[in-house]
């Protein structure tokens, strides 16, 4: 799933590819009103975003996209 973070007074957002699901991330970012969110992308990659520095969170489709010639 693509995840993309906007974060205050920045112009550039966090993206990045995650295979957690849409429910798990809304669960784990909602749960923490302050304080430091850990996410992990699907290239073992972490990414730790101060909760109170969030702007909003763009949750992607589950489905992967499809690459090459696909009937």
């Amino acid at each position: 799933m693509e995840v993309r973070i906007g974060i205050n007074q920045s112009a550039r957002e966090l993206s990045f590819e995650t295979d957690a699901t849409a429910d798990e991330l809304s669960a784990l970012i909602q749960a923490e009103p302050t304080g430091i969110v850990s996410i992990a992308d699907s290239k073992g990659r972490k990414f730790l975003v101060n909760r109170e520095a969030i702007t909003y969170v763009e949750l992607g489709s589950d489905t992967s996209r499809r690459v090459g010639f696909v009937n």
